[in-house]
């Protein structure tokens, strides 16, 4: 099968494109530089430059592939420019799609979030759940816009998509703000841990098969939520602790000081900029925020079967530590 992918230089999207390689799949892979994606194009993957903002650059890589993976997406904590996390992942999904219609592709599968529930509030949710409020980040808002508002309206007018929604994904490699908490906490320099604050919790491996199986398997309209086993962040470093032998920390801060120190940094932003572990969408987030949904639906019909966290954080906290000189047990 030949697919195409997009976001393929990314953590989710490098592990989809070599999960296919490996199945003997052909892969053609968008990246806006070739020249900066030599990591990609050493894995035997097609390298085709274009951008997903840019409609025509993606026609004749596309053409004639047996399905599309859009996975591209913008994800930055803090927005300055709203409109460009609008344009890439409310317009650019828009794009990936229409030009999948008309190029009449069999099947796509399109990464959601379960980020477009906001905060559940606790409450493992399903597919069929849907939150209609304000929402805590410019990603989870723009996400919840390509979701709802590109995503499922296309395919009540007949495209063969899936949609999946991935929940915290982890692993070695990850570059996100999760990775950078774990390394603050391997070099014992973590302040203080956020009371309250959960998440589902995925191998990025487990996640990207997650991705391959909703393409062999998926019925086209259905969506999955491929998240793994939910864990509060305090759990979580408990579990870590297990594993390193390096304690936790033992402050905590309440979710009510979160979002006060939010409303702080907001007025001092706009004078001083923020580091962005600061930056009001942080302390939004991560003020006893939880981000969960049910991967029953995906287990069932897909097969999906994450690994626990006790099992991915060892391997992902061994990897760290080997990268920061800290001995391994």
């Amino acid at each position: 099968m030949r697919y195409f992918v997009t976001g393929g230089t990314g953590f989710i999207g490098g592990h989809v494109v070599r999960q296919l390689l490996a199945g003997g799949h052909e892969v053609v892979a968008l990246v806006r530089d070739a020249n900066r994606a030599t990591d990609l194009a050493s894995t035997g993957a097609q390298l085709a430059e274009g951008d997903i903002t840019e409609r025509e650059g993606m026609r004749e890589p596309m053409r004639g592939a047996d399905g599309v993976f859009h996975i591209a997406a913008w994800y930055k904590v803090g927005a300055k420019d709203a409109k460009v996390a609008e344009r890439i992942n409310v317009e650019g999904t828009h794009n990936v799609l229409e030009l999948m219609r008309e190029l009449e592709i069999p099947k796509g599968v399109y990464t959601s979030t379960v980020a477009v529930f906001s905060d559940t509030h606790g409450k493992l949710v399903d597919e069929t759940y849907r939150f209609d409020g304000k929402h805590l980040s410019e990603y989870d808002r723009t996400k919840w816009l390509a979701h709802y508002e590109v995503a499922l309206p296309m395919i009540e007018k007949g495209l063969p998509l899936v949609i999946v929604q991935p929940g915290l994904v982890y692993g070695p490699g990850d570059h996100s703000s999760v990775r950078r908490s774990l390394v603050q906490y391997l070099q014992q320099k973590l302040p203080v841990v956020p009371k309250g604050a959960a998440y589902c919790w995925a191998h990025v491996e487990d996640t990207a098969h997650g991705h391959v199986q909703a393409m062999e398997k998926g019925k086209p309209g259905e969506t999955y939520i491929i998240a793994g086993e939910k864990h509060s962040f305090e759990e979580a470093l408990k579990i870590a602790e297990s594993i390193t032998g390096i304690p936790a920390p033992k402050r905590r801060v309440s979710p009510g000081t979160l979002r006060f120190m939010s409303k702080i940094m907001r007025v001092i932003g706009a004078v001083i900029p923020q580091p962005e572990d600061y930056h009001p969408e942080t302390l939004r987030v991560i003020a006893g925020a939880t981000y969960l949904g049910d991967n029953s639906k995906a287990k069932r019909e897909l097969g999906f079967d994450p690994r626990p966290l006790q099992e991915g954080f060892k391997e992902t906290l061994h990897h760290e530590m080997k990268l920061l000189n800290l001995p391994v047990a």
